[in-house]
């Protein structure tokens, strides 16, 4: 039986810093890059691994956002493949209800 692989294609993190760059690829001029990290439903950083995220919605540091961390996904998105990028910001979240496991 083949064994298959967890992947999480869509996390919430929260924006860290803004990455500027004014020589890119010609695919992401005019597109901002946000630097991004993971975090639980309480806002908690996970891991130590940030990510460079391709920004289409405007958002800012300290913003929460819902981030798809899979190629196809952003190529979807963007309506090509030949932007170097495999994440990118989908929503900023306003905020997160959770219903309590006391039931």
């Amino acid at each position: 039986m083949k064994k298959i692989r967890k992947v999480d294609t869509l996390v919430l993190a929260k924006v860290k810093g803004n990455i500027v760059s004014t020589i890119k690829n010609e695919y992401l001029n005019g597109h901002k890059l946000l630097l991004v990290r993971e975090i639980d439903l309480e806002g908690n950083f996970i891991g130590k691994t940030d990510y460079i995220s391709l920004d289409l919605i405007d958002s800012g540091i300290g913003d929460t956002v819902l981030v798809t961390k899979e190629g196809d996904a952003v190529q979807q998105v963007l309506g090509h493949n030949k932007a170097p990028v495999n994440t990118i910001i989908v929503a900023n979240v306003d905020d997160i209800e959770v219903e309590s496991d006391d039931n």
